[in-house]
């Protein structure tokens, strides 16, 4: 046994978990905690602009690789109240993150002291777990079932708070002797694999739904194996998307009313089965439920039990981690295909292919300002397979789900179900920490880009290097297009004459905000673009910079001021707002490899 601080004792336990890299911002009531952070020396950490934006570095963190933890550190009162958008935004799609919060003396709660609030009570609805410490000794054990909760069952986060004088006392701990709690995840059996097979085999036109669980377990692979073992084809959701590469023969698109392909949505409506692996069901995939389920049967797999049957019944419900449940599925089916017992399924599949080639939107458009669906094209070509995209709302996020195309899991990395303005550049900062090699563009509309432009000065500082596309049309886009309903176009233009811009004689010039004079001023390096021919040249920039400066670096594409994107109020009542692709030069790269 050793005798340490509490605070020294918690930074033992991270390092016994495996955390080595932490995000936030010390302040008065956390500095006992920093303070074992640099004797320590083993946990790096990055200074954030803001608390909010620590909390989703530590997100971008966790998402980017498996078995990552990321950790958002601050002080006490509004450093927690300001972390509670990450929190949700981790609680909403099942991501574990640790967040360290300080707080005053137990002697001052409860008795208005300066900036002690309840944290605990504040978070709970965000959180799998919130908790206050009130015993100097019970922190090493807090640490522990933390990680053991974020890691077991559905993941999710967690939000300890150390008031300063639990943090300054001294405990006994050994950490010779730690070991992290074993994790706990439910697992289908046999007996329900068979039941659900054969339910599939009596299916004329069955589809897999592959949820952000399956990313979550690391079973993309298994999913694929799967698959094509049965032949049956694979609906994404946004969340999921990734966990089958796009140009994958059995990859049907993607369903819902925004975040969706034409050919997706038609597939989804000519089905007749869907297995539902680790997904949620969430509205923006289904739109109605009635319109949704009408006329095909469901098992859902999940490893929530809570989830199965919260947004409809299923037929079947399975229990499970989808790791283990696929692994069943493939050792079930691959005794089922040597007795030569699955049904073909290559005229089901024939149809969900000729949908895929014939249904795309149309992007080739040449006009100047340029319209969104041609900048996706353009970045189609000019990045490759080894992207990883990151995003998070507005209809910069909903375009680049239409047109964009994703090959390897946890290569969109994108906030799902509570999509947070701002989110994207801190977001885009914590993946880069977590993967120094990866290539890396993320994808903003200006408002988004506009939210937590600051933490853009946390890549120049810490050399965290990435490629930011903003697609500017000087709106409030997602929102202006929904004011179409109520007939109005009310406080969402952005743009103004800004009077430090010269007159550059461009088009539609109504910027607003000069991006990149900002972005140079935080240290980071910037390029405007108005015309398609100039992208490609933008984007070698962009990457020469990057690895000259090693800072981010920012391209602006001036968009013009209005453009509707398909959405809808129903997956069989999407408007569509541009005529169909009719050429190959309107289909993305693997479609047009099809039409050739």
């Amino acid at each position: 046994m050793a005798r340490m601080t509490a605070a020294q004792a918690a930074v033992w336990v991270m390092e016994k978990e495996g955390v080595t890299q932490a995000f936030g911002i010390p302040g008065a009531a956390i500095n006992p905690l920093y303070s074992a952070l640099r004797k320590q020396g083993t946990i790096g950490h990055i200074l954030a602009r803001h608390v909010e934006g620590a909390s989703h570095m530590a997100e971008g963190y966790t998402r980017a690789v498996a078995g990552n933890i990321g950790v958002c550190i601050g002080t006490s009162g509004p450093a927690g109240t300001d972390m509670i958008t990450g929190l949700y935004s981790a609680q909403a799609d099942s991501i574990p993150i640790l967040c360290i919060t300080g707080q005053a003396p137990r002697a001052r709660l409860y008795k208005e002291d300066f900036q002690a609030v309840d944290i605990e009570s504040i978070s709970k609805p965000v959180t799998k777990w919130s908790v206050t410490v009130r015993e100097p000794a019970q922190v090493p054990g807090t640490f522990q079932q933390a990680f053991h909760l974020m890691r077991s069952g559905r993941p999710g986060p967690v939000l300890i708070d150390l008031p300063f004088d639990v943090q300054m006392a001294e405990i006994e701990f050994d950490p010779d002797t730690y070991s992290p709690l074993p994790v706990y995840k439910p697992a289908a059996t046999r007996a329900q694999i068979e039941k659900a097979l054969d339910m599939l085999e009596q299916a004329e036109r069955p589809l897999i739904v592959a949820g952000g669980g399956i990313i979550n377990a690391d079973a993309s692979e298994l999913l694929v194996e799967f698959a094509e073992i049965t032949g049956i084809p694979v609906i994404p959701t946004l969340m999921g998307w990734g966990a089958i590469p796009d140009s994958h023969p059995l990859m049907a698109g993607m369903c819902g009313l925004q975040t969706s392909h034409r050919y997706g949505n038609a597939t989804m409506l000519a089905s007749d089965f869907v297995l539902g692996i680790g997904n949620r069901w969430a509205n923006r995939h289904t739109g109605s439920v009635d319109v949704y389920t009408q006329g095909r049967k469901f098992v859902h797999v999940d490893i929530e039990p809570t989830q199965i049957g919260r947004v409809f019944a299923p037929d079947f419900g399975i229990v499970s981690d989808a790791k283990l449940a696929l692994e069943l599925f493939v050792q079930v089916a691959r005794e089922r295909e040597r007795q030569r017992r699955l049904p073909s399924r290559a005229d089901w599949v024939a149809q969900c292919q000729e949908r895929k080639r014939t249904m795309q939107r149309k992007t080739n458009f040449d006009s100047v300002p340029m319209k969104p669906q041609r900048v996706y094209q353009c970045m189609n070509r000019a990045f490759d397979e080894d992207t990883c995209y990151i995003s998070t709302i507005g209809l910069s996020q909903i375009a680049g789900a239409q047109f964009l195309h994703v090959y390897k899991p946890r290569h969109w990395i994108n906030c799902g179900q509570a999509g947070p303005l701002g989110w994207t550049v801190p977001a885009a900062l914590g993946v880069r920490a977590a993967d120094p090699s990866r290539k890396i563009v993320a994808l903003s509309g200006d408002y988004d880009f506009q939210f937590m432009i600051e933490e853009l000065a946390v890549g120049a500082q810490f050399k965290l290097p990435y490629i930011h596309m903003v697609v500017n049309n000087s709106y409030l886009g997602l929102i202006r297009q929904s004011q179409r309903g109520f007939e109005m176009d009310y406080c969402v233009q952005l743009g103004f004459d800004n009077i430090n811009m010269p007159d550059d004689g461009q088009p539609e010039r109504a910027y607003g905000v000069d991006h990149v004079k900002v972005v140079e001023g935080l240290g980071c390096k910037a390029i405007r673009v108005h015309r398609q021919e100039e992208l490609r040249p933008a984007i070698v920039q962009a990457e020469a910079w990057m690895k000259e400066f090693q800072v981010p670096v920012v391209i602006e594409v001036i968009l013009e001021r209005v453009t509707n994107i398909s959405m809808g109020t129903e997956i069989d009542k999407i408007n569509e707002f541009e005529e169909l692709a009719t050429s190959r030069a309107d289909a993305p790269t693997a479609i047009a490899a099809m039409l050739d």
